[in-house]
């Protein structure tokens, strides 16, 4: 399923300042409310580590005290295609940049949909790439034999001709060794042909990676062997252009996808074959509607962290009959809530990849507006009626 355990305890590593509720706020009553809100984070939250604006006074307006931001009053997930890390490594990475109390079942990655392909590859060898900690998230979800790209490359003399010129060849996390290790006791990797390869997270070492993606994919899964089908290609996104610290776009994993897709068919008789996770996909809202839905029934219950919302199918569900999808990237955030339709509603924020005067040529959003507060007083203003 979409969401994950939730983490029982945490600490806030920087104190929680009291802020004035300014705006409108919502009544106190018990009734649950009837909507969800789904946040981008890169672009609409942050720009690399920086908090935009006042993106913490927004989220702190949906918690039942706003000077003690732990427990909802409005159910909202951060729906986004960044990841490398475990979704509750996320959340608490996100709980101390924004101030307020993020648990793992609100944090939807672009691989997160992965753990759906565990009982098709769980007991294969699987290759992950990208940055943070592949290999940890696949292993994670469940994947027994999964290697990282920096474990595999190593295993493999001279699969990387340039290596001998980069600082860091060939140097393993500590953590990565364990899981290298571990693996190696089952597994002779040299040996042993790779099932399928998932892109989890943006690849750094762009060189290498689509080297021996190629080796890999054209192979039948072993590098330095000739002949088989080309194993599955997965991608936890296909983002071409994403807003981070700099303060123009940067490439992202559609990019990697073009590059490598283009030398691919360039140097193999078959055209490359992959699937493309992720929004805008339409299953990507339809999974983050399912979770708004559990999160909207666990507010108000005597349990705090909801450890139920990832894995009980008959987890009792409340309507929700409005919601809405806060991003900066037009082709991404807002092409994707308007494809999934109704009972989404997109709002386009100006404060990242998109920051242009009225609305998107190619992909209006239902609304634009200038920061994700601007959005949050909108959605705030309109539900006002349920609660007087």
């Amino acid at each position: 399923m979409m969401a994950m355990a939730c983490v029982r305890k945490f600490r806030f590593t920087r104190p929680l300042f009291h802020l004035q509720w300014r705006y409108y706020s919502l009544q106190t009553k018990s009734e649950r409310p009837t909507f969800g809100i789904a946040f981008d984070i890169d672009g609409v939250m942050l720009r690399g580590r920086n908090v935009i604006g006042g993106a913490t006074q927004a989220l702190r307006r949906l918690f039942k005290d706003p000077s003690n931001p732990t427990e909802l009053r409005v159910p909202f997930v951060f729906l986004t295609n960044g990841g490398g890390l475990r979704e509750s490594e996320r959340a608490i990475e996100l709980s101390n940049l924004l101030g307020v109390y993020i648990k793992s079942c609100q944090v939807l990655q672009g691989h997160t949909p992965f753990r759906k392909l565990v009982n098709r590859f769980g007991d294969e060898l699987v290759l992950a790439v990208g940055k943070g900690e592949p290999a940890n998230v696949m292993s994670e979800y469940g994947f027994r034999k999964v290697v990282s790209m920096d474990e595999y490359a190593s295993s493999f003399v001279n699969i990387d001709p340039l290596a001998q010129y980069k600082s860091c060849a060939n140097q393993l996390s500590s953590h990565n060794k364990d899981l290298l290790s571990q693996l190696e006791g089952d597994v002779d990797i040299t040996n042993t042909h790779v099932h399928a390869a998932f892109v989890v997270s943006d690849p750094i070492d762009w060189g290498r990676d689509i080297q021996v993606l190629c080796d890999v994919l054209r192979s039948g899964g072993l590098p330095g062997k000739s002949g088989g089908h080309q194993p599955p290609l997965f991608f936890a996104a296909d983002d071409l252009e994403y807003q981070a610290a700099f303060p123009t776009v940067r490439l992202g994993m559609g990019a990697f996808r073009i590059a490598l897709e283009s030398i691919f068919n360039r140097i193999h008789h078959s055209a490359l074959t992959y699937t493309s996770f992720g929004k805008p996909n339409a299953t990507v809202f339809k999974d983050a509607e399912i979770v708004l839905q559990k999160i909207s029934s666990s507010i108000g219950s005597e349990t705090t962290d909801h450890p139920k919302i990832s894995n009980a199918e008959n987890f009792p569900t409340h309507e929700i009959k409005s919601l809405y999808m806060i991003g900066d990237n037009p082709p991404v955030d807002i092409f994707g809530a308007r494809q999934a339709g109704l009972p989404w509603f997109s709002i386009l924020t100006r404060t990242g990849c998109f920051s242009g005067e009225g609305n998107h040529a190619d992909f209006p959003a239902d609304l634009v507006v200038d920061t994700v507060e601007d959005a949050i007083d909108y959605i705030l203003k309109k539900h006002s009626k349920e609660y007087l």
